[in-house]
């Protein structure tokens, strides 16, 4: 009787003994109404994990954080990475800056990117599964993939790194974003009317926050809707929030999804977003890029890149790095930084030249970007002759070159507070900046289509049906001759001989 309550006590005392999970999960989707009526939607998937990869050999339980991913982390003593698939080009003078940017196609972190990837449905179900709820339950019901793939933009990616879980950083954690970022076009939607809603968007409303989520929140952008003159939430909430994003303070409306009050007595929230005006400006982004190729003919060619620093009264420096196949062979001695029509040498260049079918070219500046003014980078190049081989099945479409990536920090007039990274949305604390006077950006430009010179492919067609005519005819009577056997036969006599013969024979005549 004695044993059995020792047995007993020692039951009670042994949940208490093993530790918590030092796991968390969070998930938010940031809505921003745009001038031209159309509507940009932002999730971020959120898991964040105490553990050590590096220190521990084995990492056996696995609650939130996947383990597919843990497996690779700590097997090869992955520090940080990025994967992003994007299908479309984020057009920043009509949109503003994204919350978290990504080339078109497919992007690493070092540094490989396919900007021809196409994304489809085999993209996002793996990416779906990793998150702790799936696709069941939470924000990520929404992610449908007849409404996503047909939007003008639309952009998934993962990113691990380790986080510091205080300012002297003593001690890490292991963090997982999961990101979806999609525009969705008013007239590629086929709306009549300037209004959105979770159903329209999505096919789908939210009904419940996924059950392993410590916070679960949809955001509504209203920064330039202070009053309701240029559209309508229906239904309406109360419960406000202000957060710095990329230098600018924004005002949202918050639905936080673990309260059922905001679901209702129909247990169902369908956003409905009705415009009422079309006035109002866009807050132009202070940095903005683009690139083009010039020049005529299949041999040379130029490569334009243009840096717009749209701050009144303040410089800046940029960092630009272009990765360009080593097909299109690079003249560095034909570099040129202009700005405002006089040279602007680069405090810094790394160029690293290319391989043939090995290695790409690899170009690095540090340029400081005068205030109001545009800025040029142009190049010299020489289109390579490939081997038949090596030209894909469609040839006469062209080659797609890689966006280039310009990375500043840009001067902001708010300061952005780096204590309460935590207390924040998702979205304004990707990339945390120490300096009160700017905040860090990263942008991409538009991938180039370059055509090289193209052999006729349908000239092989040609001969070999010249050839095989000729074989054909040439050889068939050849053929024909060699194998054919010739007999001599005697003529049949005719009708007037036969009538001859038979009227001498009635006479009894021989006959003829």
């Amino acid at each position: 009787m004695e044993a059995a309550h020792w047995l007993v006590l020692l039951m009670t005392l042994v949940p208490s003994s093993v530790p918590q999970p030092k796991d968390d999960f969070q998930e938010e989707l940031v809505i921003r109404p745009l001038h031209s009526g159309d509507i940009y939607a932002s999730f971020q998937f959120r898991t964040l994990w105490d553990t050590d990869f590096m220190r521990e050999n084995k990492v056996s339980h696995y609650r939130l954080f996947p383990k597919s991913l843990g497996q690779v982390i700590s097997k090869f003593s992955v520090r940080e990475l990025h994967i992003s698939f994007t299908q479309g080009y984020w057009r920043t003078m009509q949109w503003g800056q994204p919350f978290i940017p990504s080339p078109p196609g497919a992007d690493f972190l070092r540094y490989a990117t396919l900007p021809r990837e196409i994304v489809c449905t085999e993209n996002l179900t793996p990416w779906k599964k990793l998150l702790p709820c799936g696709s069941k339950a939470g924000l990520a019901v929404l992610l449908k993939s007849e409404k996503l793939f047909h939007s003008s933009f639309h952009s998934q990616a993962v990113h691990i790194r380790s986080v510091c879980q205080d300012w002297q950083c003593k001690t890490t954690s292991w963090e997982l974003r999961q990101t979806v970022n999609s525009v969705f076009d008013l007239h590629n939607s086929g709306q009549a009317k300037r209004e959105w809603s979770l159903f329209k968007m999505f096919s789908r409303t939210l009904t419940e926050a996924c059950p392993l989520a410590s916070s679960s929140k949809l955001y509504i952008d209203i920064t330039d809707n202070p009053q309701g003159e240029q559209f309508e939430l229906s239904p309406a909430t109360s419960l406000l929030s202000q957060a710095v994003v990329l230098g600018d303070r924004r005002t949202f409306s918050v639905y936080d999804l673990t309260q059922e009050t905001t679901f209702g007595s129909v247990r169902s929230l369908n956003l409905l977003i009705r415009w009422k005006s079309n006035e109002g400006e866009m807050l132009r982004p202070l940095l903005h890029a683009e690139r083009y190729v010039a020049g005529y003919g299949l041999q040379t060619g130029e490569i334009h890149t243009l840096m717009y620093n749209n701050h009144p009264y303040r410089s800046f420096p940029v960092l630009l790095l272009d990765s360009v196949p080593w097909y299109l062979r690079l003249y560095i001695h034909t570099l040129s930084v202009t700005s405002k029509g006089k040279d602007n040498k680069p405090s810094y260049i790394h160029y690293e030249p290319s391989k043939d079918r090995v290695k790409p070219h690899l170009l690095e500046m540090l340029i400081q970007l005068p205030p109001n003014s545009v800025t040029e980078v142009t190049v010299q190049f020489e289109r390579a002759l490939l081997k038949w081989t090596e030209y894909p099945p469609d040839p006469n479409h062209g080659f797609y070159v890689g966006s280039s990536v310009i990375s500043s920090l840009v001067p902001s007039t708010v300061a952005m507070d780096t204590n309460s990274t935590r207390e924040r949305p998702l979205f304004s604390s990707f990339f945390p900046c120490k300096e009160e006077s700017s905040y860090f950006v990263r942008i991409y430009t538009e991938p180039l289509l370059v055509n090289l010179p193209t052999p006729d492919f349908s000239m092989p067609y040609n001969v070999i049906c010249l050839t095989c005519t000729v074989v054909a005819v040439g050889y068939g009577s050849l053929y024909n001759l060699l194998t054919r056997s010739f007999q001599i036969e005697e003529p049949n006599p005719g009708l007037a001989k036969r009538i001859a013969n038979v009227i001498r024979k009635m006479r009894g005549v021989p006959p003829l």
